[in-house]
């Protein structure tokens, strides 16, 4: 498949592509929690997806990082709420001290899991304190709190390919680990120029 960035050069460009398909995505995601009556919308769901359509080559935006991410930090609260006996003890707006001891615990572990996994993402933090604070305090939550982060991984890639933006089946080449503005120009100028030379 053919290299091409420009949909991601410049800042309005990326805006309108970030725009459109972080709405669709939590559209199709959030319609899919209203048939099911299952919690598939969360908060940590949309920097996720800010990341996956405006910086999809990222090497924290890959699949890997998404997924392992939100599941550490997912199992990260799980743990911290069996440890602190408040598995299954939903949100309260007093925040008493063994739930604050649990946000800590969780928060800790992803931070150092994600770490060791190398499959650091930052939403993933987000989400062990959903967990911990009592937001989706059941363990069978997990299932469908994954359910949608591969949701979304699966229509990032489809939707990335599609613009011909090499978004990873798995994780981000080694060539563009992280990426800016500029170093989209110059992969877009280096697929141009490779392209010409075939042609010639």
């Amino acid at each position: 498949m053919r290299t091409d960035f420009r949909v991601l050069e410049g800042y309005k460009r990326r805006a309108l592509y970030t725009f459109v398909w972080g709405f669709a995505a939590m559209l199709l995601i959030g319609l899919a929690a209203d048939l099911t009556q299952r919690p598939y919308v969360f908060p940590s769901l949309g920097p996720s997806a800010i990341m996956l359509f405006g910086h999809p080559l990222r090497r924290d935006s890959s699949p890997k990082h998404t997924i392992l991410g939100h599941c550490a930090g997912a199992l990260s609260g799980y743990f911290a709420l069996a440890i602190m006996g408040l598995l299954s003890v939903p949100f309260s707006t007093h925040i008493g001290t063994p739930r604050i001891v649990a946000a800590a615990i969780a928060l800790g572990l992803t931070c150092a899991i994600t770490i060791l996994l190398k499959a650091e993402h930052a939403p993933a933090g987000a989400t062990t304190l959903i967990v911990a604070l009592g937001i989706l305090p059941n363990p069978i939550d997990f299932v469908f709190l994954m359910s949608a982060v591969v949701m979304l991984v699966i229509l990032a890639f489809v939707v990335n390919r599609v613009f011909a933006i090499e978004y990873p089946l798995w994780r981000a080449p080694h060539w563009v680990q992280h990426h800016d503005a500029e170093l989209l120009k110059k992969i877009a100028r280096r697929s141009r120029l490779s392209a010409a030379l075939r042609r010639s």
